[in-house]
């Protein structure tokens, strides 16, 4: 979420930078909700100003040796009284604002960083490197096989039974090929974990706090599966339940970096992709995933995030699959991010980069959605 003090104090810099995105913002109505609420915040601290000059009269009168319930005591505590009455009202106007200002900030997607590369959409994304050396495969004349027919004849998926069991864009992994996406999670959790990552098992169930806490609610609702009967929602990214492990706290600053590495089932409706990869692997309902996640000190943001995408790049590596690294522009960011590097793996068969992961640095926007902060041993929360 974007800080209050910059909407309403520069809000000219946020049209601007959000423009950055391709979005055209009128900021009239948020700036005039901000008025409100410091104008309320104003009288509140008159009112209160005024009860403590009340307050101190009283006590003044007493220590005078005016009876406590003598008419003069009497008129200024009735005094005093209205005035608390008044702050109080003036209160829950402000809670109202408060709660009106920021519902309309959840909507509000990220400042993108100064270092992203300038563009609409992903044909201006930056290559930043590359590794491996990429090759084609032939058939000569004849067309090669998709992926997914290649696995149902070596018998390692089932699209058809997943089918009947849920519908189109499930699938069913079976034995060589289950075993080998389990294999890929373990070496994948274990190189994290020689990295430095502590790994997590977390709920793969979560509530919206959770889901606004990481920025996909309330703009990705159509996105995730939602139970019908609880306030809870299947996870689309162990990002969700991670960023939700330090809600609502407050982390010593000589703590930092946490390093988190966790693997989950992740669920996605697709709402946006009909038509496109209805077959195969590529995009599917419910996937498994490894993800890594930092909380870092601000200042150290940059390099924190340049590290976690070559622990990313690390597996692939590993794995000997060449890929190259986008710096994504402004134009293609996600919601969250302030600056993304997108890992795409070269496909010998289709001739072509695809997406493997993307490697995103937000700096403080989701710790301000889960008020989670940190603080240093001489200083304030932060």
């Amino acid at each position: 979420m974007l800080d209050q003090r910059l909407v309403r104090d520069t809000p000219e810099r946020i049209v601007d930078q959000l423009s950055r995105r391709g979005l055209k913002l009128d900021l009239t109505a948020l700036q005039m909700i901000a008025r409100q609420e410091r104008d309320l915040q104003q009288q509140r601290s008159e009112l209160q100003a005024e009860g403590n000059r009340v307050g101190r009269q009283v006590g003044e009168l007493i220590r005078a040796g005016e009876p406590p319930h003598s008419p003069a005591v009497q008129v200024l505590r009735d005094q005093g009284n209205r005035l608390k009455q008044q702050v109080g009202v003036l209160e829950e106007e402000e809670k109202s604002l408060e709660a009106r200002l920021h519902d309309q900030l959840l909507s509000f997607p990220n400042l993108p960083s100064p270092l992203c590369p300038e563009g609409r959409s992903e044909a201006d994304n930056v290559v930043v490197r590359s590794w491996g050396q990429p090759r084609r495969i032939t058939n000569g004349a004849a067309p090669l096989q998709e992926h997914w027919q290649i696995a149902e004849r070596l018998g390692l998926i089932d699209t058809e039974r997943s089918v009947r069991i849920a519908q189109s864009r499930f699938v069913t992994l079976l034995g060589q090929g289950a075993r080998l996406e389990r294999a890929l999670i373990s070496f994948m959790l274990d190189l994290h974990g020689r990295r430095g990552y502590r790994e997590v098992m977390p709920p793969i169930l979560v509530n919206s706090a959770s889901l606004t806490g990481s920025g996909q609610l309330p703009k990705f609702a159509e996105e995730s599966f939602r139970c019908a009967d609880d306030d809870l929602w299947l996870t689309p990214t162990a990002e969700v339940p991670i960023t939700s492990l330090h809600r609502d706290e407050l982390i010593p600053a000589e703590q930092l970096p946490l390093k988190y590495a966790a693997y989950t089932p992740c669920f996605r409706r697709e709402a946006g992709s009909y038509g496109r990869d209805t077959r195969g692997l590529i995009r599917l309902h419910q996937f498994n995933k490894v993800e890594l996640y930092w909380f870092c000190h601000p200042d150290e943001s940059e390099a924190g995030h340049a590290s976690l995408t070559a622990d990313a790049e690390a597996v692939l590596q590993a794995l000997a699959l060449p890929y190259r690294v986008l710096d994504l522009c402004t134009g293609d960011l996600g919601f969250s991010a302030a600056r993304t590097f997108d890992l795409e793996v070269w496909l010998p068969g289709a001739g072509v980069y695809r997406e493997i992961s993307s490697c995103s640095t937000c700096g403080d926007f989701q710790a301000r959605r889960m008020d989670a902060r940190f603080k240093r041993k001489e200083g304030k929360p932060e």
